[in-house]
């Protein structure tokens, strides 16, 4: 490709994609969002524009750019005291309103289709500069063992059945112990979490692995997954015996560094096929839910069924791996899901994430547990119902067999004091 746009987020990818096309003979124009990309961007010819200058954006990567543009980088939530709209904002208001909704491919799937209505042909970073992309085997000095690559195979299972419920991008298993899930918080801090959680395993040593590759159905194109030398260093700091990515389907950032840092610390960063390690040892399906119980006087409204579906759908994916037990849901989006760390940290994680988002509109989003034995006594019930409620979330929904969700029946009480829907999902 000789002439192309790139419209740049935050972080050091767009600047790559820039001298990749540039060193194979190529024509760049940045157009940078403020507050968001590099100032490095200004040794490419670029254009600045604010989040609320669509008119613009779409302007200069039509004429700068040749109507061919690539997205990369990191985005922030836009500071909207700061936004400066122009024409082109306010003329698609109600539309970009509707981009927004739903979990990140469904929103990035609606912003290609957005920018390719406004006569842009948009690409992947794969596609413009594939030197960035990771190879088949290791790429530093390390491999991963045998055992290493057993939990690689469990992390890319459990990231496969995720897919159908736009989360888990990235997964880290030791031991095959499925031990955090990446949510909406990233990477960065699914591995804080990781680190933490693993302190307290027992090992002797470097152990299990970082997963990462894209779901099924990503949007390849905008949110390609990535690693870098921070992402080794953070591993190696969980613990972590290497990085397994899906081949030919991550970016690696600053590929010297991140191979110095994986070397330096023995950690092993390998790509694999999407089944790396051999084929996959087969799963159980997950059971489908046979009858759903409203309890008490507060009734779900259709959002919230909506979002106890999605729920629903990834707490059982997960069943067959003994992990997933619980999700918190929003707007159809799965901001957080359960591991090792527990039920109670996984919703104080969750109500974080929605004061950063700043969501703070009352009764928004459901906790959704499955429950494969016994639930606990009241005591136990009464504590979830309360930090569910604390987060601001609309209800609980509970799914499991008969005898499991039997210590429910007499919570609807509890549930009605804390103004929570309280729905119990039977399944075989």
């Amino acid at each position: 490709m000789n002439r192309v746009g790139i419209l740049a987020g935050g972080g050091r990818l767009p600047l790559m994609v820039a001298e990749s096309v540039t060193a194979h003979g190529g024509v760049v124009h940045i157009v940078g969002i403020e507050g968001e990309a590099d100032p490095a961007i200004a040794g490419f010819p670029h254009t600045w524009v604010n989040w609320g200058e669509i008119g613009r954006m779409i302007a200069a990567l039509r004429r700068e750019g040749g109507g061919q543009v690539v997205i990369a980088g990191a985005v922030t939530r836009p500071d909207l005291t700061r936004v400066r709209p122009d024409a082109g904002l306010l003329r698609n208001l109600p539309l970009i309103a509707r981009l927004l909704a739903g979990g990140d491919d469904a929103v990035l799937t609606r912003v290609v289709r957005f920018l390719e209505d406004n006569g842009l042909q948009v690409h992947g970073v794969h596609e413009v500069a594939p030197d960035l992309l990771v190879g088949s085997g290791p790429l530093g000095a390390n491999t991963l063992g045998t055992l290493d690559c057993v939990d690689a195979e469990l992390g890319f299972a459990v990231r496969q059945a995720l897919g159908a419920v736009d989360a888990g991008q990235a997964v880290v298993v030791v031991r095959g112990r499925v031990l955090a899930i990446e949510g909406a918080e990233g990477t960065d801090a699914m591995l804080q979490r990781a680190a933490e959680l693993a302190s307290g395993g027992g090992q002797s040593g470097p152990a299990g692995v970082l997963t990462k590759g894209p779901k099924p159905g990503q949007e390849m194109r905008v949110d390609m997954p990535v690693v870098g030398p921070r992402t080794v260093a953070q591993a190696a700091a969980a613990g972590l015996a290497g990085v397994a990515v899906e081949a030919a389907a991550v970016l690696v950032l600053d590929r010297p560094e991140a191979i110095g840092v994986a070397d330096a610390r023995g950690l092993a960063v390998q790509g694999f096929p999407a089944l790396p390690c051999g084929a996959s040892r087969a799963r159980a399906a997950p059971q489908p839910v046979r009858t759903a119980r409203v309890l008490g006087r507060v009734r779900p409204r259709r959002r919230d069924v909506v979002d106890i579906e999605t729920g629903l759908a990834g707490v059982w994916a997960l069943a067959p791996f003994a992990t997933g037990f619980g999700a918190v849901v929003l707007r159809r989006y799965i901001l957080a899901i359960e591991a090792a760390e527990g039920t109670q940290a996984m919703l104080t994680r969750a109500a974080a994430l929605r004061r950063q988002w700043g969501l703070r509109r009352r009764k928004a989003g459901v906790l959704v547990r499955r429950v494969p034995g016994a639930a606990g006594d009241r005591d136990a019930i009464e504590a979830v119902l309360a930090q569910t409620a604390s987060m601001e979330a609309a209800g609980l929904a509970v799914t499991g067999p008969a005898d499991a969700l039997a210590p429910y029946e007499e919570a609807a009480w509890l549930a009605d004091r804390h103004g929570l829907f309280l729905v119990l999902c039977e399944a075989p």
